[in-house]
C-alpha cells in the first residue's frame, strides 16, 4: 500500500471530523481547529496534524501538539501526538504518521501520556520508553456515585457492540451545568483570572529548577479558551498568607455515551515547600464532585512525586489503567535533566482538549 503523508490543512477538517465521529470521539469545530493553530508555542513551520492517504483517497490522521517546556530558565520544545485514528482499511499507517511527528530535530522530547491498550506497544517500537518509569501505567479514580458507575458497567457487558458507536447519551443527570457555589476549605479559592498573583506563583515554580510545561498566564488564557468545551473548567488555587502556592484544574467529561459524567483532573501542581496543597485541593474537588454531577473524579497521569503529595488520598482511590499509557523519548542533550526533573500531569499531554465533552443540554 502506497501512502502519501502530508500536513493537515483547514480544508481537511471534514475528513478528520468524520474519522473522529466514526469512533465516537468528539469532532472539532472550525473554531476549534483555528484555536489549535493559534497555540502560542507552535513554531511557524509546525502543522497541527498529519494525514496519510492511499490511492483510493482513504485517510488516517494524527495530531501533533507542541508545548514550551522549561528546564530551569531554559525553554525547550516538547511534542505530543493526539487523536491518532487509523481505519481498519489503512492498517499500517500509524507507524509512518508517528515517524513524521518524530522527524523534528528541534524538539527536546517526544511523548504521549494518553496511549490506549492497543496503541501502547506501538510507541516502544519508535524508541519511546515508559515514563515515569514507576507510574506510567497508573490512573487514580475516586468513586462519587457507585450506582451510576455500576449501571455503566452492566450496560457495557450487556451491549459491547454499542461501544464506540454514535447514539443517544446515557446516564446524564440534572446537576450538570448548574454551577452551584463550591463548598471549599479556607485555604482554597476559585481562580477567576490570571493576574499578578498567578505570575508570582509561576515564577516561584520555575525558580525551583523543575522541568515544567509552560503555565504562563498567556498560555493558560489560550488553553482555557478552547471553543469546543460545553462546561467551564474548575479552577482552584491553594493560598498561604494570601499567595498562591498550589493549583488544580479539572474538567467535566464523558468517556462515551454509555458512561456517566466524571471530573478529570487536568493539572495539579504545588510549590515544593507546600506539602499539603495537592491533597487539600484534590479533597476539595472530590467533596464537590457529586453536586456538580460527576460519578467519579479521575487523575489520568500520575508521577511518583504526585503520589507522595496526595498522601492518604491514594489509599482511597481505585487504581485504573495498567497498560502503560505514558511514554517518552528524550534528546541526548537534555535527557539527564528531563529524567531527573519532569513530573508530568495530564496538562502536559492532550487531555484538556481531547476529552469527550459532556453533551449540551
Amino acid at each position: 500500500m502506497s501512502l502519501n503523508i502530508r500536513p493537515f490543512m483547514p480544508a481537511d477538517a471534514p475528513v478528520v471530523d468524520a474519522l473522529h465521529s466514526a469512533v465516537d470521539w468528539p469532532a472539532r469545530s472550525a473554531e476549534g481547529w483555528r484555536w489549535l493553530a493559534a497555540n502560542p508555542a507552535r513554531p511557524d513551520d509546525f502543522p497541527i496534524g498529519w494525514l496519510a492517504e492511499d490511492e483510493a483517497g482513504r485517510a488516517a490522521f494524527v495530531g501533533q501538539f507542541p508545548q514550551r517546556f522549561w528546564i530551569g530558565a531554559q525553554p525547550v520544545l516538547g511534542v505530543t501526538g493526539y487523536s491518532i485514528i487509523v481505519p481498519p482499511d489503512l492498517r499500517g499507517a500509524a507507524g509512518p504518521l508517528i515517524r513524521r511527528i518524530m522527524n523534528r530535530e528541534d524538539a527536546a522530547l517526544f511523548y504521549t501520556l494518553n496511549a490506549n491498550a492497543l496503541s501502547a506497544p506501538l510507541y516502544r517500537r519508535h524508541g519511546l520508553e515508559p515514563y515515569p518509569q514507576a507510574t506510567h501505567g497508573l490512573k487514580l479514580a475516586w468513586m462519587i456515585d457507585p450506582v451510576a458507575a455500576g449501571v455503566a458497567g452492566v450496560v457495557r457487558r450487556l451491549t459491547p457492540h454499542l461501544s464506540g458507536r454514535p447514539g443517544p447519551e446515557r446516564l446524564m443527570n440534572r446537576r450538570l451545568g448548574r454551577s452551584p457555589a463550591l463548598r471549599l476549605p479556607p485555604q482554597v479559592t476559585p481562580l477567576d483570572r490570571f493576574d499578578e498573583d498567578w505570575d508570582l506563583f509561576w515564577s516561584r515554580l520555575r525558580s525551583e529548577g523543575r522541568v515544567l510545561a509552560d503555565r504562563s498566564a498567556e498560555t493558560l488564557r489560550w488553553r482555557l479558551s478552547e471553543p469546543d468545551g460545553t462546561l467551564p473548567p474548575i479552577r482552584l488555587v491553594y493560598r498561604r498568607d494570601g499567595a498562591v502556592t498550589g493549583w488544580l484544574l479539572a474538567q467535566m467529561a464523558k468517556m462515551s455515551r454509555l458512561e456517566p459524567p466524571l471530573l478529570d483532573i487536568i493539572d495539579l501542581v504545588a510549590l515544593r515547600d507546600e506539602p499539603d496543597a495537592a491533597a487539600v485541593l484534590t479533597s476539595a474537588l472530590i467533596a464537590n464532585a457529586g453536586r456538580l454531577g460527576a460519578a467519579k473524579v479521575r487523575l489520568q497521569v500520575v508521577s511518583p512525586d504526585l503520589l507522595e503529595a496526595l498522601g492518604p488520598l491514594v489509599r482511597r482511590a481505585r487504581r485504573e489503567g495498567g497498560w502503560g499509557h505514558a511514554h517518552a523519548r528524550f534528546d541526548a542533550q537534555h535527557a539527564a535533566r528531563l529524567r531527573a526533573g519532569w513530573s508530568p500531569t495530564p496538562f502536559d499531554g492532550d487531555y484538556s482538549f481531547c476529552l469527550r465533552p459532556v453533551p449540551k443540554a
